[in-house]
């Protein structure tokens, strides 16, 4: 509408992402003269929830934050617990840990690829739209997401927010027989999956370069998902060996920040802009896929990983997700394979006085906590740095820099529903977990 001399367009909600928030866009002429990215969505107050708790509760409270990645949440905040307390829990049930991600990625991923990114890239309004002319992909993506959820029905005792985590393990373990289902439906998924990344990396995608530094765990000799060292390749640093950094110091590289249009932190790492997530961890992790991965990755036109390729196109994102899917299901088969039930459930977790740590990576990105406890095992201090809060500024950029690429080849006279999808695309690259952050969408255009 018109309004004082000024044009501004409004969507009451964006779909397709997880959360709430609204994006002002300033144009003057062909520029674009400010992007703001508002999460208006009232504040979580987790972190302060926690504090006074005992030091067994964290994973399930934290797993409330996200119905999407519960898992993430649970298992950064055992790693911070045990890390608090002296305790590594390894072996059978450090593999069961990492197979229950496996399963979180599977169904997310694919949740985001199917039903939340491709009908941007085919022009359809969401999945049901979709299913009426591609209902063979529908059905694949929707059996995909099934054999994610088994897994995490199966170890976590439901496929959403698990009941069955605990710090120094699990309240049970499943026999190898239990898991023997699954492998099956998981070897029937593989096809699915590499189906879904040849289907993607057809799509057609605009050409974008982001030129954010890139930031996730690094876990030598296999693909980071629950446990790395947090590392960095900086902008235009394609090949470079990441730097690293011990995780107690990531507080002092990555520093949180408010800004007045949104009630979720930012961040930045030592100062600059930086993204992390599917892109950041092929870059730095991608040599260590699994070879049919690996191949799938090639195949799709993302380079080969093995030597050290990244994919800096945010909108090509949805064809690492698709890899990453891959990825999982590989590891989800090599560990059911070899697993053999441990002989306790868990480990003991004594409570003692101290500070911990623990990272993972959650489908969208590198997810730190940090817990400090007093002697008898309650907790003093909480603090939880989510991906989505981290990726604020980059989408930013991100969206100013796909609109100021299409004003410059349209000009001015593009039409605000026009920029308006060009925006929730740019934003729905990076499958924002706005709940997480604080949510997403109202969109302003503002023209002068």
């Amino acid at each position: 509408m018109n309004h004082r001399g000024t044009r501004v367009l409004r969507l009451d909600a964006l779909a397709r992402v997880e959360g709430e928030a609204s994006l002002h866009l300033r144009l003057e002429g062909d520029t674009v003269a400010e992007t703001r990215l508002r999460i208006y969505e009232p504040p979580r107050f987790f972190e302060a929830f926690l504090t006074g708790r005992g030091h067994t509760e964290p994973p399930d409270i934290t797993a409330r934050i996200c119905g999407i990645c519960p898992v993430a949440y649970q298992m950064s905040a055992c790693l911070a617990i045990e890390d608090a307390c002296g305790v590594t829990v390894d072996g059978p049930l450090a593999d069961l840990r990492r197979l229950l991600y496996c399963g979180e990625w599977i169904e997310s991923h694919t949740l985001h690829v199917y039903l939340l990114h491709a009908p941007d890239f085919l022009g359809r309004a969401d999945i049901v739209e979709l299913a009426r002319d591609q209902r063979a992909a529908v059905e694949r993506g929707l059996r995909l997401k099934q054999a994610g959820n088994a897994i995490v029905e199966q170890l976590g005792g439901r496929p959403i927010h698990p009941v069955n985590v605990r710090i120094g393990g699990f309240y049970r373990t499943p026999a190898p027989d239990e898991l023997r289902p699954l492998a099956a439906r998981l070897r029937q998924a593989r096809d699915d999956a590499l189906e879904t990344v040849r289907w993607v990396a057809a799509f057609d995608f605009p050409d974008a370069v982001c030129d954010h530094d890139l930031f996730a765990l690094r876990d030598p000799g296999r693909y980071a998902i629950d446990t790395g060292t947090p590392a960095v390749i900086a902008a235009g640093g394609n090949g470079r060996v990441p730097n690293e950094f011990p995780l107690p110091e990531f507080e002092q590289h990555v520093r949180e920040g408010q800004v007045p249009h949104s009630t979720a932190r930012t961040a930045t790492l030592d100062g600059r802009r930086h993204l992390t997530g599917p892109l950041a961890r092929y870059a730095i992790n991608g040599r260590w896929l699994h070879p049919v991965a690996a191949e799938a990755a090639r195949d799709a036109g993302l380079g080969d990983p093995l030597a050290g390729a990244l994919c800096d196109n945010p909108f090509r994102s949805i064809v690492v997700r698709a890899v990453e899917v891959v990825q999982a299901i590989e590891e989800a088969l090599r560990i059911i394979d070899g697993y053999e039930r441990p002989p306790r459930p868990a480990v003991e977790v004594p409570p003692r006085q101290g500070v911990g740590f623990g990272a993972t990576e959650a489908p969208r990105g590198l997810l730190y906590h940090r817990y400090t406890l007093s002697e008898d095992g309650v907790l003093t201090e909480a603090r939880i740095i989510p991906p989505t809060a981290q990726n604020q500024t980059a989408i930013e950029a991100d969206v100013r820099r796909a609109v100021q690429a299409r004003l410059a080849t349209a000009g001015p006279a593009v039409d605000d529903e026009e920029l308006a999808r060009l925006c929730e695309r740019a934003i729905r690259n990076h499958d924002p977990c706005i709940s997480c952050a604080a949510h997403f969408l109202d969109v302003t255009v503002e023209r002068r």
